[in-house]
């Protein structure tokens, strides 16, 4: 199921936050994109509705097993694009905000071949 690249962005987020915070809140993803509150919380129960995200009575999230799925798309196109970027020579913050966008639009069979390009020369990439 394809969902919206804001719903994408919201998930990845989440999934990296939870790397390292015990909890992740509604605040802690509008602090981390610069999104304001309410913008969020309407976010936050689009996905709840959706099934992506569980939200417990302490306003903790965490990533359903749909939702995480998604998140660790997005995550691994980001990681692989960025580090394949700046292996050609992009700078780092132009890389990243390059992935971030590149990441949303590409289909599965597009990205599996350029993952499959950049692993059979993987010692070539940058270790991040």
């Amino acid at each position: 199921m394809k969902i919206q690249e804001s719903a994408e962005n919201y998930l990845e987020t989440i999934l990296m936050l939870s790397q390292v915070k015990p909890h992740v809140r509604s605040i802690d993803i509008a602090t981390e994109l610069e999104f304001s509150k309410p913008s969020v919380s309407v976010a936050m129960k689009n996905l709840r509705e959706n099934g992506y995200i569980l939200v417990d009575p302490s306003g903790y999230i965490t990533l359903s097993e749909s939702g995480r799925e998604i998140a660790e798309t997005m995550y691994e196109r980001h990681t692989l694009l960025s580090n394949w970027l700046m292996y050609l020579g992009v700078d780092r913050k132009t890389a990243v905000e390059d992935a971030c966008r590149m990441e949303h639009i590409l289909s599965a069979s597009t990205f599996e071949a350029i993952k499959q390009h950049i692993m059979t020369g993987k010692e070539l990439l940058p270790e991040e």
